[in-house]
């Protein structure tokens, strides 16, 4: 018998209408809609086992329980899980760093014609702007 887990999620209401929105929406990634299901139903108390069978899944454990959990549904934001950090860059961070990318490169310093994600990155940061922002994320 499959021993419950031995972490509590809790939802809040709309972390769960957009878990069950994801979990809906048949046009969506598999995993994406995978993710959402794992989430939903651990937060209903079921084992790991529970879960994986339920879902067709292999089981996965963990020590850090619920927040990789969590990083199924945002793995993006896997750091900012339980810090209170918002899971994507508020849209005043995004304009400041296009505005930086959209900067001639002499104007900070560099001898080069056009800023590499690197040099966006490392400027973003030495700015303040952001404290810390992948090379990816800035791409996308």
């Amino acid at each position: 018998m499959p021993r419950p887990s031995p972490f509590h999620i809790v939802l809040t209401r709309d972390e769960q209408h957009e878990l069950e929105t994801r979990a809906r929406k048949y046009t969506s990634p598999y995993r994406d809609v995978v993710r959402a299901k794992i989430v939903l139903l651990a937060a209903q108390g079921l084992s790991n086992d529970v879960i994986a069978a339920r879902l067709d899944t292999p089981a996965r454990s963990s020590a850090s329980g619920a927040n990789d959990l969590l990083w199924l549904v945002y793995p993006a934001s896997r750091s900012n899980l339980g810090a209170g950090v918002p899971l994507s860059f508020p849209p005043s961070v995004v304009v400041q760093v296009k505005a930086l990318a959209c900067e001639l490169p002499h104007r900070l310093g560099l001898p080069l014609s056009r800023l590499s994600l690197a040099d966006i990155r490392q400027e973003a940061m030495a700015q303040g702007i952001v404290a810390q922002v992948s090379g990816t994320t800035l791409w996308r």
